[in-house]
């Protein structure tokens, strides 16, 4: 009789199979690990780019979810269409219509956060070794999201303007890239917001060379002074090369997670597949709120922006006695951000941890640039905390920087 031996037992365990290698490839935001040290109550964080919670429409957003429970329960709390609530995209395209983008409910797609959009782009257009242009210096996630995605980014050159349309046009033709990323209006680092005439030439190169423009804008309705200027998708030659992302995370409350994007019809039908493998649809009951909210969301913004001018002001009146002589700075005219350069022997990123223990925070601005990075350059936000606060914690900038 033949005897069946068991097999050997092996006390060693095998390891699981590795991370994909495009995992391994993108680190964490060194703005989240900057932040999760600011988190200490008593520290004045200028790091972060929260909105400020005092000025949430805390009732408003309130009543809107009960008056969502009370009518429409049903549709509210069910499952529901990839594309976006009609609701919703109804009232945004109102909007956008209104500002001078003549748009369609259909021509928009409801995202969880405008960051989602980002990831919905990087999906549908870019595939591994394809070229991305960013700005220099660009919104960090959007790096995160295209080094994700295993594009090449490519950093195009600017001034305090903004991009270079010429070397834009340079870098098109010589590096054929899938897109090109912007922030035009009140950018995230800088602040800074790219002229009329400059948006009208970026929209010629992507007539001319055929590259998709993404105009981010979640900053956009954050006008302090000046005139408003048109999105780049408004400009001819633009309009079927334009995503234009938006976010109601600066404007209403980030938690909702609300954000959308506007594109043309094939791009936008792509993006929809990947959102449906992604998360089927944002949720319902956060877009029936939000459609609510959108007929006082003006009156709102109007009240907003007067606290959030006064918060500018009060940090550009400190900035003399709080950075180093030879330091430079924007006005910005909008938005959350100003963007200060120190001389050049200051390493912002090495500095910080002294700073630090004056329990006030910035953020380097090293990690913004795709790629030789200005290591004497920090990001300010403005917007979180009150003028007084602002005097503080510049008080206390100014003792970390000296110490």
């Amino acid at each position: 009789m033949t005897v069946i031996e068991p097999a050997p037992h092996h006390s060693a365990v095998a390891v699981p199979p590795p991370l994909a290698a495009r995992a391994g490839a993108v680190g964490g935001s060194p703005v989240r690990d900057i932040l999760a040290v600011t988190a200490r109550p008593e520290v004045i964080n200028f790091a972060g780019g929260l909105p400020a919670p005092e000025l949430f429409d805390r009732e408003g957003i309130a009543a809107a979810f009960r008056d969502v429970l009370a009518e429409t329960p049903a549709q509210a709390l069910q499952y529901s269409m990839t594309e976006g609530e009609p609701s919703l995209r109804t009232g945004l395209a109102a909007r956008l219509s209104a500002r001078g983008l003549a748009t369609g409910a259909d021509d928009l797609l409801v995202t969880t956060g405008s960051q989602q959009g980002l990831s919905l782009l990087a999906g549908a257009l870019v595939d591994p070794g394809d070229t991305v242009l960013v700005e220099d210096p660009c919104y960090l996630a959007a790096l995160q999201v295209f080094g994700l995605a295993g594009a090449r980014i490519v950093a195009v050159p600017g001034d305090a303007d903004g991009v270079d349309p010429r070397a834009l046009e340079e870098l098109v033709v010589r590096e054929r890239p899938k897109l090109y990323y912007t922030v035009p209006t009140f950018q995230n680092p800088t602040g800074r917001t790219l002229p009329v005439e400059r948006r009208a030439t970026v929209a010629q190169v992507a007539a001319r060379c055929g590259v998709w423009i993404v105009e981010d804008d979640p900053y956009g309705e954050l006008r302090y002074e000046g005139e408003p200027v048109p999105w780049i998708a408004s400009y001819p030659g633009a309009e079927d090369r334009t995503v234009l992302l938006g976010s109601f995370s600066k404007v209403m409350a980030p938690g909702m997670r609300l954000g959308w994007l506007r594109a043309p019809a094939a791009l936008r039908r792509a993006c929809a597949v990947a959102k449906q493998a992604a998360d089927l649809h944002t949720p319902t009951v956060n877009q029936f709120a939000a459609a609510r909210c959108l007929t006082g969301l003006d009156a709102h913004l109007a009240r907003v922006r007067d606290v959030y001018r006064e918060r500018r002001d009060a940090m550009l009146a400190g900035l003399p006695g709080a950075l180093p002589e030879g330091t430079t700075w924007n006005r910005p005219q909008g938005g959350m951000f100003l963007w200060a350069r120190l001389p050049e022997a200051y390493d912002t990123t090495a500095l910080l941890p002294q700073v630090v223990r004056q329990d006030v925070a910035y953020v380097p601005g090293a990690p913004f640039y795709a790629g030789e990075p200005d290591r004497s350059t920090l990001r300010l936000c403005f917007v979180t905390q009150t003028p007084q606060e602002i005097e503080e914690g510049l008080r206390r900038l100014g003792q970390g920087l000296r110490s």
